[in-house]
């Protein structure tokens, strides 16, 4: 199916990578579900593509009644979903030591929790459909660990081991599972870190680095692209520079 006919939701779509892949998609004629917190940022996508079909729904992806009401919009429009981008996520970094328990348990609400609610919400309509496919914006941190980011990396390597069961657990319903794991790209998710030093300076690498939004957006439309017969399990894209 040629992307112009898919039924894409993207949860998380009001900025960053989000935001740059459902651009992406309006100009390749998807038929678009867009929907994250700030209704204003999707109003404004939505404003930007007037003869694109794009729906719009404020939603929280750590509340499972919003994700429902997310899913049922697409369903009650269209009568399908062939794709769910699970795209948002938070990256707050501190040592363990510091045992920042509050900023734990929002990673693991959003960065996890968000990412089960997605796949509770549409893969019985998928299995139901014998097709569909599954995508979340995973990270390098989901591959490696470094200092500072334990947490954080573990909520990531979670996502990872999760999409993968879901790759195993639903092949033969032709479900397909991505998972993109970018290295650095500018975007707005170093705001999460709540230490304003380490913030600006993960902001400022990030800048030198070099990848934006859109490059990531590109590797999203690749996946979403390619023929029923084709799995991308997980593709990394780095900065070529970047170290880790």
């Amino acid at each position: 199916m040629a992307i112009k006919d898919k039924v894409i939701v993207i949860m998380g779509a009001s900025s960053g990578i989000g935001e740059a892949t459902s651009k992406f998609l309006a100009e390749k004629d998807a038929k678009l579900i867009l929907a994250a917190r700030r209704l204003d940022r999707l109003e404004a996508i939505k404003e930007e593509f007037p003869e694109a079909d794009i729906h719009i729904q404020q939603a929280d992806v750590t509340s499972f009644e919003d994700v429902t009401t997310v899913v049922k919009l697409a369903m009650d429009t269209y009568g399908r979903i062939d794709v769910l981008y699970n795209n948002a996520g938070i990256m707050p970094t501190a040592p363990i030591a510091e045992a920042r328990r509050d900023e734990w348990q929002k990673m693991l609400d959003i960065n996890v929790m968000g990412v089960l609610n997605g796949i509770a919400a549409v893969v019985p309509i998928m299995a139901e459909q014998k097709s569909g496919h599954i995508i979340a914006t995973d990270s390098v941190a989901g591959h490696v660990v470094y200092p500072d980011s334990a947490v954080y990396c573990g909520t990531k390597f979670a996502v990872r081991a999760i999409m993968e069961g879901v790759r195993q657990e639903q092949r033969e319903n032709n479900i397909k599972s991505t998972i993109i794991s970018p290295g650095a790209v500018a975007t707005e998710l170093y705001k999460t870190i709540s230490d304003k030093n380490v913030s600006e300076a993960l902001h400022e690498s990030q800048k030198e680095w070099g990848l934006v939004s859109e490059d990531i957006a590109s590797a999203v439309v690749f996946a979403i692209d390619t023929p029923d017969r084709m799995a991308v399990s997980d593709m990394i894209v780095r900065p070529t520079t970047q170290p880790v």
